[in-house]
């Protein structure tokens, strides 16, 4: 039986203090760079090549975004194709990703199989690569498929990640009991209805934390070895291209970082408050 449990810290006022100073100092460095860029994009061209750089914006001005939007305009492919691409990869992408990584987690933590062992040593292993090591035998299986130029070949290689099946499998172990399984199967219910309606909900945790991750990792894709069609190109391979040139365009360039981040921590800011309220709410004992 599943019960919902709400755990309640004894702690002292002085406790309470000693952590929060302790959180709002480590959250003020990590928002640092953050704070910086945002600060940089509203500074004129004179204070961002200034010597020693000073943290604080001294004269600001959106004169950077407006240099940004003019560039991006000035392309001969709407801005807004380039907008629509970026969102369609990451979002088909990431649902894409989260579901197979789900499912695949699913077989390989409460199903016994020979060779699953193999399978997800083989799965641990491939973690050590990095993904620039993976670029020439990606494109040539994209080559070979007549992928290139066209979203699948962004897509597909996203739906194999392997973080997010390492992730989903880990979780599912620790935090979804054989017997509560069982019961459903009892019940007569099947292998999906007990994927979504049981296993599902009770990870939402883990899925929730791979969309942040999925989701930021192809929102700032560049995709340039996939993709020549310039009607098909990312934002971040846009921005890239136009912000490239030169001095002159250094504030344009400060205004992208704080354009391409934006959303990304929506993203993050959303998924993020419902993995503390289910993580903090939600309790497992048989």
């Amino acid at each position: 039986m599943i019960r919902v449990q709400r755990v309640k810290v004894n702690r002292s006022i002085g406790g309470d203090i000693v952590l929060l100073t302790a959180l709002a100092l480590f959250g003020s460095i990590m928002a640092l760079p953050m704070l910086y860029a945002i600060s940089s994009s509203l500074k004129p061209l004179h204070e961002i090549w200034i010597f020693p750089p000073k943290f604080l914006v001294q004269n600001p001005t959106l004169k950077n975004f407006k240099d940004l939007l003019s560039l991006l305009s000035d392309s001969w492919v709407p801005f807004s194709r380039y907008i629509f691409n970026t969102l369609f990869i990451s979002i088909i992408g990431t649902g894409g990703h989260v579901i197979i990584a789900s499912m695949c987690a699913y077989a390989l933590s409460k199903h016994r199989f020979y060779g699953a062992k193999f399978m997800f040593k083989v799965i641990v292993l491939s973690l050590m690569f990095s993904s620039a090591v993976t670029y020439v035998p990606t494109y040539l299986v994209m080559s070979r498929l007549h992928l290139i130029n066209r979203y699948s070949s962004l897509i597909l290689p996203a739906f194999s990640s392997s973080l997010g099946l390492f992730l989903m499998k880990q979780f599912m172990e620790s935090m979804i009991p054989d017997v509560v399984l069982e019961a459903a199967k009892i019940d007569g219910a099947g292998e999906l209805r007990i994927f979504f309606t049981i296993t599902m909900p009770m990870v939402k945790p883990a899925w929730l934390t791979l969309i942040v991750f999925s989701f930021q990792s192809l929102w700032n894709i560049n995709g340039g070895i996939y993709i020549q069609r310039e009607e098909l190109k990312t934002l971040n391979y846009a921005v890239k291209q136009i912000v490239a040139g030169g001095v002159a365009r250094a504030g344009a360039g400060a205004a992208s970082i704080v354009f391409m981040m934006m959303l990304p921590i929506i993203v993050f800011i959303v998924t993020q408050s419902n993995i503390v309220e289910t993580m903090s709410a939600s309790g497992i004992k048989e």
